[in-house]
Order: C-alpha cells, then sequence, then structure tokens
C-alpha cells in the first residue's frame, strides 16, 4: 500500500479532542502513515498503540495539561491514518475503519481483510446513574480483556474515561447519569493514582510492548493446551517467539504444559512470555498495590455562615404563559434552560365545602402521569410528594393523597429532567416532562380529569432567572440568616462565601440525601439495587461488582482549584426538599490506607529484565512495594501475613497459614546503632516476597501469598 507523508500541523478534521494536547509538538513533526491488516505503520513500522481519553465536556481547561497518557502521540497519528487512502480506492472517498467500543472487543473483526483491529472505546468501568449503585470493573478483568484482544489479533485501544473535574458548562449532558468518582478518571484523580488499576495496565503495557515486534510480524498459532486453555504464539522475524497463555475457566487454576515446561494459569486470567518461556506477566495477579481513599475536613476559620431564600412555586414572570388544557412543554424546556429543566405547570381546583372527604379525613387522590424524570407535587404552596423515574424506566405516575381545603386550591406540579437523551434510536423525538393525564379521585363525583383545565406554565425556576447561582444575581434577592436558615422549607437557595481552597471537595450531609454545589442542581436519591462480593473472574457487565446501595447516588462534588480565587468564593446550594446547609463541609480527598496483595514466585518484568540483561544468574523474588500519597507517611502497619491471608484492602485476615514475624518486616527495628525504618516512618517502602524475610516458611509445600495494608497520615 501507498504511503501518504502528511503534515500534522496542516491536517484539517480532528479524530479525537485529545488532539490539541499535543499540538504544540505535532506542529514541527512529519510522518509516514499506513496500514495493514496487522497494524498502523508508522514510518514503515507497525506498531502496537495504547492511548487513553476523556469525556471531555466535565472537564475545566487546565485538566487537559494535566493528563498523562501511555502513548499520546497516537492520536495525532490516528488523525493523519483516519484521513488517508485506503487499499482499492481513491483519496478522500474511502469509507472510515470501522471499530469496536464495549467492555471486551476480542470478538470484533473489521469489515474488510485489509483493515487493522481496532478498540476505540475500551471501557474501563461504568457510570452511576441516578437511583442506582457505583459500579466497579476490576483490574484483572480489565487486564484480560486487553490482553485478550491483543492476542487474537488488535493492535489499537483506547482506555475511555469520563473527566470529573464539576460540571463545566452546568449541564448534565449524559440522561440520568451521576458523577460518581469511580469512573472518572479510571486512572488517576485530583492528581491521585487510580490504584491498582493504573499500575496494573501499567505493567501490561509494557509487557505488550515487549511482544510488539513478534505481535505485529504475523498472524497468531493458535495450540490448545486443555478444555478451557489455549497458547496464541506469535514469531519474531528475527528467530524466537513470543506466547499469550490463556485459562478461560471461571473456577479452576490450570497447570499446562507448553514447550517442555509447565505454568500455572490463575482462573480466567492470561499470561504473557515475550520469549515464549519466561512469564513476566499474568492478569489475575496484581503487582500493583491498591489504594483506600479518605475524605478530611478541612479546618474552617468560625465555618460557614449560611444565608437562605425561598422560592415560592408560583407561575409569574417570564417564561410563563397560559393554556386552556394541558400541553407539553419540556420540548421548549430542553431548549431554553441550562443544566437542570424544569417546568412550573399550575392549576387551580375548586372543592366545594359539601365533600365528603373534608369530614372523613379520606383525602383524594392525585395522579400524573410523566416521561421523566422527577416530579415534585406542591398543594397550596406546601410540598405534598415526589417521585422519581430511572434511567431504565424514565417514565413515572405520582399517585399519593393530598390535603386539599374547601375553596380553591392551588395545584403546582414541577416537572424536572435530569440531563439530555444521549443515545437509542429517535433519542431527539423522546418525551420529557408531564405528559398527563393529570386526575384527582376521590371525590363526590368519583373522578375529576385536570388535564383540561387552564394551567398556567413557567419554564425554570424564579432563582435561575435571577441568577442566584452568580455573584451578580445573588445580590438581587434579600436573604434570610441566623436561625431562618435551618428551616429545612423546599425549594430554598442557600449561599456562602468562603476562602480559597486547593483541590477539594465538598461533603454534604443533609438528611435529603441531594443538593446543588454552585449552582448546579443534582438529585441524589437513595439508590436501590445489588451490592455484594466481587470477582474479577468471568465476564463483567454494568451490574457486577457494586457498591454503594443505600447511600446516595453521590455525596462528593469536587472543586477544580482553577474556579478558586484568594477570597470572596461563592458557594451557592439549590436544595429541594428542605435540609440543614450546616451539614455541608469541604473536604479533603486523601490516601487512607495502601494493600499489596503479592504471590511468592509472582512474575515480575524486573525479574525479566535482570535475568535478560545477565545482570542475575537466577529468579528474583518480588517485592511488595507500599507509596503513600504526596506529603504522607506510612504511620503503622493495620495488617500484615505472609501465607494464605484471605480477604481485601480494608478486610484482611489471617488463614490457616501465617508466619508469625509477618509484621517485623515492616516495622522499625532497634540495632545497636541505630534505628532502622523499614516502612513506618517512610513515605514508600519496598519488602522482597521470601520467606526470611517473615521468619522462615509457615507451610512447607503450600503455595503463599502476602497481604499487607499500611496506614497513611
Amino acid at each position: 500500500m501507498a504511503l501518504k507523508k502528511t503534515s500534522m500541523c496542516n491536517s484539517s478534521n480532528a479524530l479525537l479532542v485529545l488532539l490539541f494536547l499535543v499540538s504544540s509538538l505535532a506542529c514541527s513533526v512529519t510522518a509516514s502513515v499506513s496500514y495493514d491488516s496487522k497494524a498502523i505503520t508508522i514510518n514503515g513500522q507497525r506498531r502496537i498503540l495504547i492511548s487513553g481519553s476523556i469525556h471531555y465536556p466535565r472537564s475545566s481547561p487546565e485538566v487537559f495539561s494535566q493528563m498523562h497518557f501511555m502513548l499520546f502521540v497516537l492520536l495525532l497519528l490516528l488523525k493523519l491514518f483516519l484521513q488517508m487512502s485506503t487499499p482499492k480506492c481513491s483519496p478522500g472517498l474511502c469509507p472510515l475503519i470501522n471499530t469496536c467500543n464495549g467492555f471486551y472487543c476480542d470478538y470484533f473483526s473489521p469489515n474488510k481483510a485489509y483493515k487493522p483491529k481496532m478498540w476505540t472505546e475500551a471501557w474501563t468501568g461504568w457510570f452511576t446513574q441516578f437511583g442506582g449503585p457505583v459500579p466497579h470493573r476490576p483490574a484483572e478483568d480489565m487486564a484480560f480483556s486487553v490482553a485478550r484482544f491483543i492476542q487474537k489479533g488488535g493492535s489499537f485501544i483506547n482506555y475511555y474515561m469520563v473527566s470529573c473535574f464539576g460540571n463545566l458548562n452546568l449541564i448534565c449532558i449524559i440522561n440520568m447519569v451521576s458523577i460518581n468518582l469511580k469512573y472518572c478518571h479510571s486512572f488517576a484523580f485530583a492528581g491521585l493514582l487510580r490504584q491498582p488499576k493504573w499500575g496494573h495496565l501499567k505493567d501490561l503495557h509494557r509487557a505488550i510492548k515487549l511482544c510488539e515486534p513478534a505481535l505485529v510480524s504475523g498472524d497468531a498459532t493458535v495450540i490448545p493446551l486443555g478444555n478451557y486453555q489455549e497458547a496464541h504464539v506469535f514469531n519474531y522475524k528475527a528467530g524466537g517467539c513470543a506466547a499469550f497463555l490463556a485459562n478461560y475457566h471461571q473456577r479452576s487454576f490450570a497447570k499446562v504444559s507448553f514447550r517442555n515446561m509447565h505454568y500455572n494459569l490463575p482462573p480466567w486470567s492470561i499470561s504473557i512470555l515475550p520469549d515464549c518461556k519466561n512469564t513476566v506477566y499474568n492478569t489475575a495477579r496484581v503487582g500493583a498495590q491498591s489504594a483506600r481513599m479518605k475524605m478530611t475536613p478541612v479546618p474552617m476559620h468560625g465555618g460557614f455562615s449560611w444565608q437562605a431564600y425561598n422560592e415560592e412555586p408560583s407561575a409569574s414572570g417570564d417564561n410563563t404563559f397560559t393554556m386552556d388544557d394541558f400541553v407539553v412543554v419540556f420540548i421548549l424546556v430542553l431548549i431554553f434552560l441550562l443544566f437542570f429543566p424544569c417546568s412550573l405547570d399550575i392549576s387551580s381546583v375548586h372543592i366545594d365545602p359539601s365533600e365528603g372527604f373534608l369530614r372523613s379525613g379520606k383525602y383524594p387522590v392525585l395522579s400524573v402521569l410523566s416521561a421523566g424524570h422527577a416530579l415534585h407535587v406542591f398543594i397550596n404552596g406546601q410540598l405534598s410528594g415526589t417521585a422519581y423515574g430511572s434511567l431504565d424506566f424514565p417514565k413515572l405516575t405520582f399517585t399519593q393523597g393530598v390535603k386539599l381545603r374547601a375553596g380553591v386550591n392551588k395545584i403546582s406540579l414541577l416537572s424536572i429532567a435530569v440531563g439530555l437523551p444521549n443515545v437509542g434510536p429517535h433519542f431527539e423525538t423522546w418525551n420529557a416532562g408531564i405528559l398527563g393525564p393529570v386526575t384527582l379521585n376521590g371525590l363526590n363525583e368519583g373522578r375529576r380529569d385536570l388535564s383540561w383545565q387552564k394551567w398556567s406554565y413557567k419554564i425554570g425556576l424564579h432563582g435561575e432567572a435571577l441568577g442566584l447561582h452568580s455573584i451578580s444575581g445573588s445580590s438581587s434577592v434579600e436573604w434570610a440568616e441566623g436561625s431562618l436558615v435551618a428551616q429545612r422549607q423546599p425549594l430554598s437557595w442557600y449561599k456562602v462565601s468562603i476562602l480559597n481552597f486547593n483541590q477539594k471537595n465538598i461533603d454534604n450531609k443533609l438528611k435529603s440525601r441531594k443538593n446543588v454545589l454552585l449552582g448546579v442542581a443534582l438529585n441524589y436519591h437513595p439508590p436501590s439495587g445489588t451490592c455484594g462480593d466481587c470477582s474479577y473472574i468471568g465476564t463483567y457487565n454494568e451490574k457486577k461488582c457494586s457498591t454503594n446501595c443505600g447511600e446516595a447516588s453521590q455525596r462528593w462534588y469536587h472543586v477544580p482549584q482553577s474556579w478558586l480565587k484568594p477570597t470572596g468564593n461563592l458557594l451557592v446550594v439549590f436544595e429541594e426538599w428542605g435540609g440543614d446547609p450546616n451539614g455541608i463541609s469541604l473536604v479533603r480527598r486523601d490516601v487512607d490506607s495502601v494493600c499489596a496483595d503479592i504471590y511468592e514466585w509472582q512474575p515480575t518484568l524486573m525479574n525479566y529484565q535482570m535475568q535478560a540483561s545477565g545482570k542475575v544468574n537466577k529468579p528474583l523474588r518480588p517485592k511488595a512495594h507500599l507509596s503513600c500519597g504526596p506529603g504522607q507517611k506510612i504511620r503503622s502497619i493495620k495488617f500484615a501475613s505472609f501465607g494464605t491471608p484471605e480477604g481485601v484492602c480494608g478486610s484482611y485476615r489471617q488463614g490457616s497459614c501465617h508466619a508469625f514475624h509477618s509484621y517485623d518486616a515492616f516495622n522499625n527495628t532497634l540495632t545497636r546503632t541505630l534505628l532502622l525504618q523499614l516502612c513506618v516512618g517512610q513515605n514508600s517502602c519496598s519488602v522482597t516476597v521470601a520467606p526470611e524475610m517473615f521468619g522462615g516458611d509457615p507451610c512447607l509445600n503450600v503455595m503463599k501469598k502476602l497481604a499487607v495494608e499500611a496506614i497513611c497520615s
């Protein structure tokens, strides 16, 4: 295939927004870029390319300069790549290369035999929907999916992540999606690495790059090693080979024979052998540390002095109109509003003094049908009830008894859309908001249809129109202070002036479990779902490995450093149900503890490289590496056991085999001349995983590992 030499400065159509990350470098670079069925070819050399990308609408501008990707240049190359000629077609007329997005893409094949196998969105996790638990994707399974893609001929992987450094445009882009800190920046957040995923995949990429010359030289030879086991062997042009040994069984370890050597493969794992002999990496054996995070309160001099402004559910002012029947106005709402599309529908209902419910106390039932996503019902200015939809089932029906009085009653329906539809067939035609009918049941007349009487409509809230979330707008109304702030009134705006803090989060402890921070409205009702033990083994989906059941959908809201000024920062909170803002605090995200879980004789890249270079002539023992956050030190060792420990980071426990001197390898040791600080008191440390480090072998002929948890402060 002919190569095309192009200046990266002059290319016009960007493939991905990340291209500008390295635009300063790109303008001075030219390259010959092409492709074939094996890989992208750069200056005549096939390459395995690995990248990361972020969902950019939720990033502040300075975030882009802080992002670190494995091979950032590849996006520039892709820009050229998709503008080039393909075989058997003219320049500018060729179809783009079809690619794969998903949790797994090993099954994928491009639509033409001459095109490379590309994975443009490798989903490192999943988003949290409002009302749902928080999903997690284990690092072991993420590594397994990538290794399986590579062994089946894949040559390009782009990790898909979501940037959640605040909502820059004040708009919830994705329908019914919360901002959780698990999917946000799947590898790093606020300067702290997302361990163990970051470290485990970093080791995987290094192992893949060791095999790159063989991987791009030709197709693999697949050799069965058992019912659920196989080897993918790639030959180097200069001789020799690289191999991927896979065990797809979801319950059992496998001992396989390959080239007259035996290998132990954990379930649902792949081992990488860059020389068809020595294992340098296994997807189920995590060498990187795990980290547990904590939110540390930031001392506030004098605390927060909140002020409150209560909004009335009335249809007056701008963006208000009246109709003689009930209409769907949410399309207009979606056009006019910035973030939290709301419509306020108000009608008057006359109740005759002779109504039976006034004497019996059995209130009539109001029914309202809505296409989503939330609905607050006010009767005579008082909150009467709320109903919610969900991502899977956005439509909702409010059905509840309402307290009406004799005479004229005002019914106010505050309809809320949490974000905009973003995926699905013809999603631009989907309805949102109150569709009707609106009925009242339990009157003397039986059922009264309110849909066809006169309704007044208002787009958005009065506080939004006034711009109460801005410094100028917040001075346009009179704010209550002191004891009036904590009266738990619905539809309340709260404001406070705060000083500058770096990389902080806001902890919302409102009992109603929802808030609006920095003028952004989000509903955080307690989620439902199934939470429990999580195993990396088996096919991952968004319902697997969930946490946070019964807790708020979102508790923390990140405050980007660039938003903060030395003084006079305005924090505005909108409370829907009625809460006490005194429960809100500023906190700092720190490393609470770090863990390592390392098997003896676990393969490592360092071991392979030391032996390959001739620096050592025998296998090296693996090491457990522990590292606290910047400015922190290891305060104590919470748990240490060499043997057969059980559990996970944060809840380790001793197994049937335990070396009683396990702690000694980490704690300080007093010699005749000085105090040796092995781990305690250090920012980081490494300990060799070998029996002699822990007082000897506690159980012969048993596969042992080290589990350790260190407290950081």
